[in-house]
């Protein structure tokens, strides 16, 4: 949706989307954003286990650290998305070492997401996943085509990542993917999973769910019959409005509410 008047209709808030979304979150503290960040980032791992986007270790979901820039957070080796806690998250730095938390970090979780931290200054977060839908849609070869409004949102923004080495465990098949993933908000990586980054972290893991989403909808399709896609510029049209941050964004908070009512042991400290 494009808001181009001059002058607005009362029922149009003054955001780039038309809709009345609150700005962005301000912390006076270092402290402050981190305390918030680390929240979000246990909700998010725990909205992955809910939704059944847990393969066994797999999967990790990290935040770039508020004030020390060549360090994240993000989820331990070996606790399950279900059971995760602000307690349980643990800082990496660009070595590798973990400088704060008590549990172990995900060989693949650090050379992926460091990676990508190092080469992308813009991604605040990275989100991964061995999803069903994606890995169906990366063994085909296929990016996610402009179908609905959705899917629209990665228009022009993803990349197939066709190359597989096996696991994920080296520095370089991390830099490797981080490199591919350019300026885009998702790569697919075929044999593999899904990968998405964002400005912030419910921008990252937002992205994650609309993409796997949207993968189960073109398979659908594409198994009942031949989708109709967009024009370009119908394509344009709709990412300008489901591909908006600020939406992306806000929308994560709805899923933010819906797990700390159901699940509050996620704030444990």
């Amino acid at each position: 949706m494009s808001i181009s008047t001059d002058v607005r209709p009362a029922y149009l808030a003054d955001t780039a989307t038309g809709l009345p979304i609150p700005g962005d979150p301000e912390f006076a503290t270092h402290e402050d954003a981190r305390r918030h960040r680390k929240q979000r980032l246990a909700a998010a791992l725990r909205l992955f286990g809910k939704y059944g986007f847990g393969e066994g270790i797999s999967g990790h979901i990290s935040v770039r650290d508020p004030e020390h820039q060549d360090r994240f957070w993000v989820n331990p080796f070996g606790v399950s998305f279900n059971q995760v806690r602000v307690a349980d998250l643990i800082c990496v730095d660009s070595a590798g070492r973990v400088v704060s938390g008590r549990h172990k970090v995900n060989p693949s979780a650090f050379v992926i997401h460091s990676q990508i931290h190092e080469l992308h200054p813009g991604a605040t977060a990275a989100a991964h996943g061995h999803t069903p839908h994606s890995r169906a849609l990366g063994a085909l070869g296929r990016l996610l085509e402009p179908i609905d409004q959705e899917s629209a949102a990665f228009y022009g923004r993803q990349v197939l990542y066709g190359e597989y080495e096996g696991p994920s465990v080296s520095v370089a098949q991390g830099r490797d993917i981080a490199e591919r993933l350019g300026d885009n908000r998702a790569v697919l990586l075929r044999h593999h999973g899904l990968i998405t980054v964002g400005g912030s972290l419910e921008e990252a893991v937002h992205w994650f769910f609309t993409y796997d989403g949207c993968a189960q909808v073109q398979l659908l399709a594409q198994a009942a019959g031949t989708p109709q896609t967009f024009t370009h510029e119908q394509a344009l049209a709709a990412r300008e409005g489901f591909g908006d941050e600020q939406l992306g964004r806000f929308s994560f908070q709805l899923l933010w509410n819906e797990i700390v009512a159901e699940q509050p042991d996620l704030l444990d400290e």
